[in-house]
């Protein structure tokens, strides 16, 4: 008992301790304090044991696993969940409201691509197609007519014309006329002069001579009449052409309205986009439905699945190395057994803010309509293929890395040294080893929190 008192009054050199049931050899029972992981110091302080035998303790080094830095072309992969998802879907919405004449499909049903689905009945519509058909025939009948106007236009400019020649001509017969009677003039008044006629001729020849002035300046105001008919005649046939260019107007706008009456009216037919199936279905012939701007339910979602989408999220440390073609290999929980191999079809290009995970694609093929949206599973991608350089298991790792420099402990002369190693890939399970490590160098594979370099261990290899 008084040993134990002694190794008691070493208390403050211990680092842990348990209580023993001791028992003497009278038989009765009594406490003892048993301590471990001492100071070298309290070990050899402390002598026997709980049985009373004095012989001094052998000191026992830590036992440490240890393993070889190995060669090996060793692959970075991720290994993530991933959630099946449509390659397309499309919620399909009725443009006009009205009763649901009509329905052909049901949840679960394949369609094909231009399949009518369902017929809305819009009669209002139907009757604003055919109003808008009779005023496209009026206003293509009114662009006939000033069509023909324009042809009439250009006839009665053409008459004015030819006028402004007539009386062209008429003017310069008049103006010989005119000369003609003037000269007559003067040779009568000479012969008036010598008394050869009588003044009575001379009068003649003078109201004959103002006539033929007057006939002249006639002529001349006709030709100025002709020209300003002909101006007339333009702005006629110009005017003409200007109804033509509104009467086609109008003939385009009757035919938008019409085009657009038409598309309304399509609009009550709903057709598949693309091979697939119904998703959902939110209405029974009969029902009255709103417009899509009106409404929050589609009448059906169609999803196309001859493929799929498989969504996988990256976590930051893989996501300089995910790139569109990496290989892929998918797991989905529904079909235990079979590994599909892919290819990353697609990547965001960006992290999320809030999670730092990047979204990927990888499209899977879909003939026999197995994979469902909604299935789930594990994703391996291949993202890196690495050099044939040594290697070790990630948890040897003693500190943590720093612009790819590391430490691990390696085991010389029965001695921990602390030793800097410069590192590649990590694939989370490995990582290579660039510089300052040797094949044969035994490396500490899980070192304690507290072990410090220069420290006596026991190395234990690991195989």
């Amino acid at each position: 008992m008084g040993r134990h008192l002694r190794s008691f009054a070493g208390y403050g050199l211990l680092s842990a301790s348990v209580v023993c049931l001791c028992v003497g050899t009278g038989g009765s029972a009594y406490l003892a304090w048993g301590f471990f992981t001492q100071t070298a110091e309290a070990q050899q302080s402390n002598q026997g044991e709980c049985e009373g035998e004095d012989a001094p303790p052998s000191p026992r080094l830590p036992r440490l696993d240890v393993v070889r830095p190995v060669k090996c072309l060793m692959d970075r992969t991720t290994v993530q969940p991933g959630t099946v998802q449509a390659y397309e879907a499309v919620r399909l919405y009725a443009e006009v409201p009205g009763y649901l004449k009509s329905q052909t499909v049901d949840i679960g049903d394949r369609v094909k691509r231009g399949q009518v689905l369902a017929t809305v009945d819009v009669p209002e519509l139907e009757k604003q197609v055919k109003r808008c058909s009779a005023i496209l025939d009026q206003t293509q009948s009114k662009v006939r007519v000033m069509n023909a106007r324009v042809s009439c236009a250009r006839a009665e400019l053409e008459v004015a014309k030819v006028s402004i020649v007539k009386f062209e001509a008429a003017a310069a017969s008049a103006t010989a006329n005119r000369s003609l009677r003037e000269k007559q003039l003067r040779r009568y008044q000479e012969l008036l002069a010598s008394r050869s006629i009588e003044e009575k001729l001379v009068d003649e020849k003078e109201e004959a001579r103002d006539a033929a002035v007057e006939a002249e300046r006639a002529a001349r105001a006709a030709i100025l009449t002709a020209k300003a008919q002909v101006v007339a005649e333009e702005a006629k046939v110009q005017q003409a052409l200007a109804d033509v260019a509104d009467s086609e107007a109008a003939v385009r706008v009757a035919q938008a309205e019409l085009e657009r009456a038409e598309v309304l009216v399509k609009f009550a037919t709903i057709v598949s986009p693309y091979d697939g199936v119904i998703t959902q279905r939110n209405f029974f012939p009969g029902d009255f439905v709103r417009a899509a701007a009106e409404s929050g339910q589609p009448l059906f979602t169609v999803e196309r699945t001859d493929q799929m989408r498989v969504i996988v999220q990256v976590p930051d440390r893989d996501v300089p190395y995910a790139d569109p073609g990496d290989p892929a290999t998918v797991e989905i929980d529904a079909l235990p057994g079979q590994k599909i191999q892919a290819k990353i079809s697609r990547i965001a290009g960006s992290e999320d803010a809030q999670t730092r995970l990047m979204r990927v694609e990888i499209d899977l093929p879909n003939p026999a309509g197995k994979i469902r949206k909604g299935m789930y599973g594990r994703v391996t991608i291949l993202l890196d293929k690495s050099s044939d350089l040594l290697s070790l298991p990630t948890t040897a790792l003693a500190r943590r890395v720093e612009d790819g420099k590391s430490s691990v402990f390696v085991v010389r002369d029965g001695k921990a040294r602390l030793t800097p190693v410069k590192i590649g890939t990590d694939n989370g399970l490995r990582v290579e080893i660039l510089s300052g490590l040797k094949e044969t160098d035994q490396v500490v594979l899980h070192p304690p929190v507290n072990l410090t370099s220069g420290a006596s261990v026991q190395p234990v290899p690991i195989k």
